[in-house]
């Protein structure tokens, strides 16, 4: 899937990680962002880590946005911001990930503060809270438009 939609509030990459065939959360995410007036281009499931990176390089997002249900997000994620990172077109790119990033869902819940480590700006694990997405987005009404610093949420 490669959708993409017209909005106001700011353009978002959203897809999963490479080994992830979920494609429920991401037609979600899409939904949420459009409704909140952004512009997004949905990669789909299974995205290979050089398309991800390709697409940002032509797409220049705002936001990359990685969900993923399958229980690998933390390896397959550490693997894909490490790769952005190391790209100069990239390495500033603000870049989220959340959803089921190990194998024990919210009962773990330990992977967020080596994620940020590596370059993410948030990370979002099993159980999010939206508003607290959303917010951290940038698209919150009540939220002025600034980037918060890189944190880690376990909600």
């Amino acid at each position: 899937m490669n959708s993409v939609s017209q909005g106001g509030t700011g353009k978002f990459v959203v897809t999963s990680v490479s080994s992830d065939a979920h494609m429920w959360n991401l037609v979600f995410l899409q939904l949420l962002l459009e409704e909140h007036g952004g512009q997004v281009v949905n990669l789909g499931a299974c995205t290979p880590d050089e398309l991800i990176i390709s697409e940002c390089i032509r797409v220049r997002p705002d936001t990359l946005v990685i969900s993923t249900v399958n229980g690998h997000g933390h390896i397959d994620g550490l693997r894909l911001i490490r790769k952005i990172r190391q790209n100069a077109e990239l390495a500033h790119l603000r870049v989220v990930i959340g959803g089921k990033l190990g194998i024990h869902g919210s009962r773990h819940g330990g992977f967020g503060a080596e994620l940020v480590a590596n370059g993410y700006d948030a990370v979002f694990e099993a159980d999010g809270e939206f508003n607290q997405f959303l917010d951290c987005l940038g698209l919150l009404p009540s939220t002025p438009k600034q980037i918060p610093a890189p944190r880690a949420w376990s909600i």
